[in-house]
């Protein structure tokens, strides 16, 4: 090749594209219809309320609310009747009422009054039925199920939240995407989702660039294999520990959503202590929703990166440029990355398994199967994780 022709000019390059299978998540499209065959966190408990909440998931518009009974529900935005908001709705004893003509709807979307007509209990009732989603609650979130009715898996239990020692139990929070940042990033969930297993950029933006934001002792350059899990993408990663022993780090990217990451400032070895759901809420936006063993309340939100001796949020512009951390880089990528202007080289390893395992499940779907991770039985519900940090001693 000769010099001339090894020059590459921003002015030919084509126009850009993204990888729309693995990014878009509105209904019926491939990956969209993949992630309705799990359970999603919707809100924190305490969202579900008196007060109509309005959330969104996987590009849908949806209410969030709990009835007089204490049950939670969650159910089209459109009235039935004739499409006025339930956000304007009251929420009563039995279900939520339209403000327009008083319809009253319970959990299930059931109608149980429409007081303009005569009788407002009668069979007319029976005949319609708003549209709505089951939700079950656990670990302080409210889970949500979006797919076919008659593919509705168990919502599954993680022993890394089951198995609590003493004084230990679970907390909830959905306030930041990690370290204290924004709690709703502008793009595309799999960017967050894919730098679970890139477990390279830690000691580059996480240290060399801008920090150290972490444990000392993440700030070494690993050692990493990549590996599949029981339905996950793992890495590991392997550097110097105390007392010449050796430091093993295992992040887990498992699907469908869940980064299953060990807090980075090593405050304890052993388990992975939290998980943390990566909700699309649209094509261009996503939230973290965490559940997490925790000995005191509010320690789930202690956990805050130092970005030139500043939280986040209390970063200037130019602050955020010169101390870049997750944020930055993933939402710098765009609000969806063009996959077409990528160079993956082996350290990015664990990008192109996972997307190669999402693809997979994506086409199990399309055939009319089940994807992994799905389990129609309490038994098969039960997930295990090797994510976590562990100090394990050095054949001499």
């Amino acid at each position: 090749m000769s010099a001339a022709t090894n020059v590459r000019s921003a002015y030919g390059l084509e126009r850009p594209t993204y990888n729309a299978k693995l990014t878009e998540v509105g209904r019926g499209t491939p990956m969209g219809e993949l992630l309705r065959r799990y359970w999603h966190p919707v809100g924190m408990a305490s969202d579900a309320g008196a007060t109509p909440r309005p959330v969104k998931i996987l590009g849908e518009e949806l209410i969030l609310f709990r009835d007089g009974q204490g049950q939670a529900g969650l159910v089209y935005p459109r009235c039935c009747h004739r499409g006025t908001t339930l956000y304007y709705g009251k929420v009563e004893e039995r279900g939520i009422r339209c403000c327009y003509h008083g319809w009253l709807f319970d959990v299930e979307g059931r109608c149980l009054e429409m007081p303009c007509e005569p009788n407002p209990t009668g069979a007319q009732c029976q005949r319609v039925r708003q549209p709505w989603y089951p939700v079950e609650e656990r670990y302080g979130l409210v889970f949500a199920y979006l797919g076919p009715p008659d593919k509705k898996p168990v919502l599954p239990r993680y022993e890394c939240l089951e198995v609590l020692q003493p004084g230990e139990f679970v907390e909830a929070d959905d306030s930041s995407i990690g370290s204290g940042g924004i709690a709703i990033a502008p793009c595309n969930w799999l960017q967050h989702f894919e730098n679970v297993v890139d477990p390279y950029h830690v000691p580059i933006l996480h240290g060399s660039f801008s920090g150290p934001q972490f444990a000392a002792q993440m700030n070494a350059f690993p050692k990493v294999k990549f590996e599949y899990g029981r339905q996950s993408v793992k890495a590991t990663s392997i550097r110097p520990g105390p007392d010449g022993r050796r430091f093993r780090r295992v992040t887990e990217a498992v699907v469908p959503t869940l980064r299953v990451v060990a807090n980075p400032q090593v405050a304890q070895y052993g388990m992975v202590e939290s998980i943390g759901w990566t909700l699309p809420i649209d094509d261009t936006h996503y939230r973290i929703y965490v559940a997490g063993r925790v000995r005191e309340k509010g320690e789930l939100t202690k956990f805050k990166s130092r970005y030139n001796g500043k939280a986040w949020a209390e970063l200037t512009p130019e602050e955020h440029q010169k101390f870049p951390g997750d944020t930055e880089a993933q939402v710098g990528q765009g609000a969806i990355t063009f996959h077409s202007e990528e160079h993956l080289m082996s350290s990015d390893q664990g990008v192109s398994m996972l997307r190669i395992l999402l693809q997979k499940q994506i086409d199990i779907v399309a055939s009319g199967g089940n994807p992994i991770g799905v389990a129609f039985d309490e038994g098969s519900a039960y997930v295990k994780f090797d994510a976590g940090q562990y100090l394990d001693e050095t054949s001499t």
